[in-house]
């Protein structure tokens, strides 16, 4: 996927879902598929937040997209319930899901951690992302051929110090991703995968290294590409990887 180039209109007529879409990560996924023909559907926990991307998106050109806030700290089972019948009324369709939303308020040794703030991270990074899923699958499964693509890191692969809340999550993200895919597979019409973007430039990599220089770090369009192929037919048949 280093190198792969997509069709410029590799996702035209699709939806595709993506989370955290205020901040870099989210925003370069949303822009990038937007830009190759999707309807995006841009998620955060504000309205206020999505905004500017919004505008963005329609001075570009592209498919005009929606404004879907939710709080992954708050919102229950049937609150997400009521999110995907409104996907349904308004769309008719979902045919892909970008998981890039994420919360790491900062870095604790685990004698030191706040179990308050433990279940907030382990919600917002695991929990929430389950419940979003799980809503969609049935509007997933009446497409063609959907995808999910759940946002992975290096410490939810190899554990490091201090990352607490945020590490577990994410070695739960992979679960989450390989279970599903393992129940889906022979269906044929889903394919789940994870995708470890690296180290980027990110608002939560700013807050947890503030003195870093942020313009260091790889900018974060520069793996929208990989986002880009596992959403689009390109991958079809590919599931239950962990790039």
């Amino acid at each position: 996927m280093e190198h792969y180039q997509a069709d410029p209109d590799l996702l035209t007529g699709r939806v595709i879902l993506v989370t955290g879409a205020a901040d870099s990560l989210g925003a370069a996924v949303g822009k990038a598929c937007a830009s190759h023909g999707a309807t995006v559907i841009l998620s955060d926990l504000e309205e206020s937040q999505l905004g500017p991307l919004y505008d963005r998106l329609v001075a570009s050109g592209a498919p005009e997209p929606a404004i879907l806030p939710l709080d992954l700290e708050g919102a229950d089972e049937a609150h997400y319930q009521g999110v995907v019948a409104t996907l349904a009324r308004e769309f008719g369709r979902l045919d892909g899901i970008a998981h890039c939303a994420a919360f790491a308020p900062f870095l604790s040794r685990i004698d030191d951690y706040d179990v308050s703030e433990w279940e907030r991270v382990v919600r917002i990074n695991l929990t929430a992302p389950f419940l979003l899923t799980q809503a969609c699958l049935p509007l997933l499964r009446h497409a063609a051929e959907a995808s999910i693509v759940f946002t992975a890191d290096r410490v939810g692969r190899r554990g490091l110090a201090y990352w607490g809340a945020y590490a577990a999550a994410k070695f739960g993200i992979e679960g989450l991703m390989q279970t599903l895919a393992e129940e889906t597979k022979d269906q044929g019409r889903l394919r789940v995968n994870s995708l470890d973007p690296g180290i980027i430039r990110t608002g939560l990599r700013a807050r947890l290294y503030p003195g870093e220089n942020p313009h260091e770090l790889p900018a974060a369009d520069t793996v929208t590409p990989a986002y880009l192929y596992l959403l689009g037919p390109d991958s079809i048949g590919v599931t239950g990887q962990a790039f």
